[in-house]
């Protein structure tokens, strides 16, 4: 893929290809909601009119995304943006012309022989994995379906809007690179990204918002503000600078200090993990595909995707009785998840990343009151960076591992947490793990835009029973004790990406990885920068001098492009006033103020972990 491909795939956020790319996720291009079925409808008239402007072209997928849609063409040149205007003007065509959208059926044989005279080998490939799909679970090769409008007819199942006078106002936006079935080896696509609404307001408000995430976009700013790069040597794995690791270190410290005061216990477990511990969860038969595997010695290992069944091994070290519940292990995780290299987006899709994963051993009648402190720890935690959080509960699935009484109790302890905990909380019924029901936790970022980062899950059944787990009751009877999964960052690179595009870089005082920067007007200030530094580093505040020699206004600009919090400007006034004169990130000035007033000052600020 040609850098500036690569470049656009990036700088792009309505990235949303397919994760696996099988013939059914091809084929499911549409959303069942209002704004799916239009913007889905204005892939199709996109997809016409580049057919139209360029014969020949070979077509792949047009899927309804978040906000938009995008189609995916093999073409003989790039596209240029005077391009999309044409494309855009015939697309206005099929809109003004109101072409019906008619669902038609073909047989399998009918409609591939029409496909392979139209040269359009990307579709036949869908068609041909639908159909090797079938026969391997023993199924006959299904009948296909194609949307029509106009003389325009694609390989879909829908849905719909009635006809193409249906499509609100739409813009295209962009042109980026995209592999088929988002593989490296397969053939390098041009993916037009465009958005469509029910009114132009809303149009030109999402590209307000879209100009605004580009601003914030992590990867410029990580990169801007010498947080982290990316590099083809490890793809998919951030390289976290000096102060991109001061960053993480501050995150850690915090979580370390929550979880001390909440009586965790920190273990750390082996990377390379022999597939036997995973044939035992379960993860070598069902998530394998996403594993990096090892061979040494005529066995089998693989980099560890998720913590868990680790934590087992530590748990059966020794017997646990009921006196030693519950046990809180703590662990920050490397894993590493082997995600295609087309679905990799900065900090927040990556092969590498480390969580903050606990794995809690309860007795049934602690659940409540664990629930109770861990959604405390949530509260806790989100109130650092001032984010809003709402609570997903999920229950029981059709097919659950566990005794059904005890889902049930777990279940109304959940709720009853949730109840008390006076959060904002909704049900999405029967969307539990197979072996636990469990509680989201999805933040609102400056933007509007939903994360899900955290999770508490309440393990009935899977670690427990998989790997036989046990304790010492009162009675002296071995029992089954229950595990709770408990991550509140989640990933830590993705939590830091969503908190740099939330906070558009300016983080707060408490997190920034240089805090202050002193400015001394000339040489002869700089002796007492480095005594007032001295003074603000014993009080633990991160701090340096910009001893360069560019003008001071070329020092004040630098720390604001760098989004220093304050700036301490210090000139011959200030030195006979025993301080210097802040400067804030917003513009704010004060006075000259001591050094040790402000090393106090500052030292409070960062200790309540305030955002202001």
């Amino acid at each position: 893929m040609a850098d500036d491909a690569v470049q656009a795939v990036q700088e792009e956020e309505l990235l949303a290809a397919p994760v696996r790319g099988s013939a059914d996720e091809l084929l499911d291009a549409g959303a069942a909601d209002h704004f799916g079925r239009m913007r889905h409808s204005a892939a199709h008239v996109m997809a016409e009119a580049v057919m139209r402007l360029f014969p020949g072209v070979k077509l792949g997928i047009g899927p309804a995304i978040t906000d938009g849609f995008y189609y995916d063409f093999l073409l003989e040149r790039a596209l240029t943006p005077e391009d999309l205007a044409a494309i855009e003007a015939e697309m206005a065509k099929s809109i003004a012309a109101d072409h019906t959208f008619k669902l038609q059926e073909h047989t399998f044989g009918d409609l591939r022989a029409s496909l392979i005279k139209a040269d359009q080998v990307l579709k036949v490939e869908i068609m041909d994995d639908l159909a090797a799909n079938a026969t391997a679970s023993g199924h006959p090769v299904p009948s296909v379906t194609t949307y029509t409008h106009g003389e325009f007819q694609d390989l879909c199942r829908g849905p719909h809007v009635e006809s193409t006078g249906k499509i609100g106002p739409y813009k295209l936006l962009s042109v980026a690179g995209a592999y088929w079935r988002g593989k490296s080896d397969r053939p390098a696509l041009q993916r037009i990204y465009g958005t469509a609404w029910d009114t132009q307001e809303e149009l030109e408000q999402f590209i307000w918002r879209r100009e605004e995430m580009k601003k914030r976009d992590h990867r410029r700013l990580g990169v801007a503000l010498d947080l982290f790069s990316f590099h083809d040597v490890s793809p998919g794995s951030a390289f976290w600078h000096p102060k991109g690791q001061l960053l993480w270190r501050t995150l850690e410290g915090a979580m370390r200090e929550l979880q001390d005061a909440r009586g965790y216990q920190e273990i750390s477990t082996p990377i390379i993990v022999s597939k036997r511990l995973w044939e035992k969860s379960g993860h070598w038969d069902l998530y394998r595909e996403n594993m990096f595997i090892i061979e040494s010695e005529g066995e089998e290992f693989s980099l560890k995707p998720m913590n868990c069944p680790e934590s087992t091994v530590i748990y059966k070290t020794k017997t646990r009785s009921y006196r030693d519940l519950p046990l809180r292990l703590s662990e920050y995780g490397r894993l590493h998840r082997n995600e295609l290299s087309g679905t990799l987006s900065g900090l927040t899709r990556v092969r590498h990343f480390i969580q903050d994963d606990g794995h809690i051993y309860v007795r049934p009648d602690q659940i409540e009151s664990e629930i109770d402190a861990l959604l405390g720890e949530v509260a806790t935690v989100y109130g650092w960076f001032d984010l809003p959080v709402e609570f997903v509960f999920s229950t029981k699935p059709a097919k659950a591992l566990g005794d059904p009484k005890l889902w049930e109790k777990a279940e109304s302890m959940i709720e009853s947490a949730l109840k008390r905990s006076g959060a904002t909380w909704r049900l999405s019924a029967g969307d539990g793990a197979f072996y636990a029901p469990k509680i989201d936790i999805i933040v609102r970022d400056a933007l509007g835009r939903e994360w899900q980062t955290a999770t508490i899950q309440v393990d009935l059944a899977m670690l427990p029973e998989r790997f036989d787990l046990e304790y010492v009751d009162e009675a002296g009877d071995r029992v089954r004790p229950i595990a709770i999964h408990r991550a509140i960052y989640g990933s830590l690179e993705r939590f830091i990406g969503i908190l740099v595009e939330h906070f558009a870089g300016a983080l707060p005082l408490w997190l920034s990885p240089e805090q202050v920067v002193i400015i001394p007007i000339a040489d002869r200030h700089l002796e007492a920068a480095e005594a007032g530094a001295a003074i603000l580093r014993r009080a633990g505040i991160r701090v340096s001098i910009d001893d360069s020699s560019n003008r001071m206004q070329n020092k004040i600009r630098l720390a604001q492009e760098q989004k220093v919090p304050l700036m301490l400007v210090l000139g011959d006034k200030e030195i006979e006033a025993g301080g210097a004169a802040p400067r804030w990130r917003d513009g704010t000035q004060e006075p000259a103020t001591s050094w040790e007033a402000l090393a106090a000052r500052l030292a409070a600020q960062v200790a309540a972990r305030s955002v202001s």
